[in-house]
């Protein structure tokens, strides 16, 4: 890997910039041109040395007053149909399925994050429009960590 490529995987594991053309400022700092900065992270997503490429959201600096994972106990039939009308959701930012399931019976897994309402009326109102009554609500107590490994300084 070339110093150029070195000084883009050191910035692209850090803050992306909040400018109008980040990539356009990274390949400025890392020596290169935009079009090679994007085609070089497309590269490695491909080749699968980058697996993801995502963002990491402050909830509390951006306004959410409180943040919940919420694990429903979903029949297998319904897991996608379920899915679907939670991740439409403005207010869930991550919804997933996990097996083995936890507890033996929660597959389906929603990220809540509450601004105007509180996770529980989200989460009731989930619950109603979904038809799906068992779930647990795991709030978030404590934050222990919002940064990824950094393999390159």
């Amino acid at each position: 890997m070339d110093d150029g490529r070195k000084k883009l995987a050191g910035r692209i594991q850090g803050d992306i910039p909040l400018v109008k053309r980040p990539f356009a400022l990274m390949a400025e700092e890392a020596g290169l041109a935009e079009n090679e900065v994007l085609a070089t992270i497309r590269h490695w997503q491909e080749a699968g040395t980058l697996r993801k490429f995502g963002a990491v959201l402050r909830h509390g600096r951006a306004g959410f007053r409180e943040n919940a994972m919420v694990v429903w106990a979903v029949p297998p039939h319904r897991r996608e149909e379920i899915g679907r009308i939670f991740a439409s959701r403005p207010e869930v930012s991550h919804c997933y399925e996990r097996t083995p399931a936890f507890e033996e019976r929660y597959v389906l897994y929603t990220m809540i994050h509450g601004r105007e309402k509180t996770v529980g009326e989200i989460v009731s109102d989930l619950s109603r429009r979904a038809d799906v009554r068992e779930y647990r609500i795991l709030e978030t107590v404590r934050e222990f960590k919002k940064t990824s490994m950094r393999y390159f300084p």
